[in-house]
């Protein structure tokens, strides 16, 4: 392996850094997204083989010097063959209502994996060339290490139970979709945020060769309980967010890795996955009208599910209709905007909208579907749901591109949709006051389609439901969609 110089391997990071951050910029768009996700997977591929290729190198090195180990090149090839099994399986086989979940079990595996070399390098620096047998950890490399491990255990923690209040299986209160809070939450918090940095730094300044445990392994404790208790108190009506604050997380704590290794992939991957990831977050709270510095501190999410919990409400009529109905209004007007929400992911109904879209356009109805950035369970879910079916990229409008047309609109067919076209968003005293929404209340006729009346993860009722100009069509979103196909027919 000795044609393999260090200057290559610069050369070869430095190629798939190219390839990731080409990536981000294909996925800003739906209709270079695939051209992204290739440049993705090749900058993945060339880190991976240059990655490999240098272990071999310094493994060669080793063995001539004769200060190898046993077991590291088959510990990594179990690595690379369990984990890449695990990942190809996932990818055939995880469906568009699974997605969000197990983008939150990436995370989490990212920010333990952030842990575990932390850890390896606070135990064994000399095995990653960050100082000689017998030396104390460099200064900056413990700041580093301190950052890279309370980040990554906070993502660990956290994106657990993310997952389990997206997949909404388990019956443990943590993972349920409500927010869980308790009096003094935010001040303990506060104390055990002070007591983490402090017992870090302690490990920071510690003297000796021997590295400080104590402090370091304690913080990391608390690190992974901050986790918990900065995502429990934010409800499921905002999860989106959270998904996407935990990216960030991730790529945060392997750049933080990624100084301490002194491994400029680590460090510009992570960086662009930090920085992206915050980026997005923002743009979504600007959404959700939220304030990003209380997403960070996970003070989030509580009133709206607060306002909506427990007690039982008033029983109000609504006009509801049949899928006949609702197709007979649809073939004879001359606009139309669907508007997608989670239940049409959870129907798997995208191909048969695709397919009803198909038959009102043939018969000279304008249709067009209008995107809420936090629809659906995920940032994007429903611009993945519409391109998965192969939904033309210009029928799909954004909601600050479409919100002035709903006005001019004879019909808005809502799929699984709630809180992203509650009007109660205009009321000042409302819990979700503020928040931007798709104004379909706004069009001359809106049909919903939901399988019950029961309030989104918001917890609000849904004033939309009530209108005059309103028609509920209950029932599973596939087999209701496919009744109008029939009857467009």
């Amino acid at each position: 392996m000795n044609f393999i110089s260090m200057n290559l391997v610069t050369m070869m990071y430095l190629i798939a850094s190219v390839c990731f951050i080409q990536a981000l910029k294909g996925l800003s768009s739906p209709g270079t997204a695939r051209t992204g996700n290739a440049f993705g997977m090749s900058g993945m591929a060339i880190a991976f083989v240059t990655t490999i290729a240098l272990i071999l190198k310094l493994r060669a090195e080793a063995t001539a010097a004769g200060t190898a180990g046993g077991m590291g090149l088959a510990l990594v090839a179990v690595g690379v063959i369990v984990g890449g099994g695990i990942g190809a399986v996932l990818a055939k086989k995880v469906e568009m209502t699974k997605m969000p979940e197990l983008v939150a079990a990436m995370h989490s595996l990212i920010g333990l994996a952030a842990v575990c070399i932390a850890v390896a390098a606070v135990s064994e620096p000399h095995a990653f060339g960050i100082a000689a047998v017998g030396e104390a950890l460099p200064f900056g490399n413990r700041i580093e290490l301190f950052i890279g491990t309370f980040v990554g255990a906070i993502t660990f923690s956290g994106s657990v139970i993310a997952f389990g209040k997206l997949s909404g299986k388990y019956k443990f209160r943590l993972f349920q979709g409500a927010p869980v809070s308790f009096a003094g939450q935010h001040m303990l918090n506060l104390a055990l945020a002070i007591v983490m940095v402090g017992l870090g730094l302690a490990f920071c300044f510690a003297g000796g060769t021997e590295p400080a445990w104590t402090p370091f392994l304690i913080m990391t404790a608390i690190a992974f309980v901050l986790g918990v208790l900065i995502i429990i108190p934010i409800g499921g009506a905002d999860m989106p967010v959270v998904v996407s604050m935990l990216n960030s997380y991730s790529g945060w704590a392997a750049a933080g890795i990624g100084f301490s290794l002194n491994n400029a992939m680590l460090i510009i991957a992570g960086s662009l996955v930090g920085s992206s990831g915050a980026i997005l977050s923002y743009i979504m709270c600007k959404a959700m009208n939220r304030s990003f510095f209380n997403v960070i501190l996970g003070g989030f999410g509580g009133a709206p599910a607060e306002a909506g919990g427990g007690g039982a409400k008033e029983q109000r009529p609504v006009k509801s209709g049949s899928a006949d109905d609702a197709a007979f209004i649809m073939a004879n007007a001359e606009s139309v905007i669907i508007v997608p929400g989670y239940g049409l992911a959870v129907a798997r109904a995208q191909h048969s909208l695709k397919e009803l879209v198909e038959k009102l356009t043939h018969k000279g109805v304008s249709v067009k579907y209008a995107i809420h950035p936090v629809a659906g369970r995920m940032p994007g879910h429903m611009n993945v749901l519409l391109a998965e079916a192969e939904v033309p990229y210009d029928q799909v409008f954004e909601m600050e591109d479409i919100n002035g047309e709903f006005g001019q609109t004879d019909v808005v067919l809502i799929l699984g949709a709630n809180d992203v076209v509650n009007p109660a968003a205009k009321d000042p005293k409302s819990p979700i006051a503020g928040m931007p929404i798709l104004e379909a209340y706004k069009a001359k006729s809106i049909i919903v389609n939901k399988r019950s009346m029961a309030s989104g993860y918001a917890g609000l009722d849904n004033e939309l439901f009530y209108q005059a100009n309103t028609m509920m069509v209950f029932g599973d979103a596939k087999k209701v969609i496919e009744d109008m196909v029939k009857a467009v027919e």
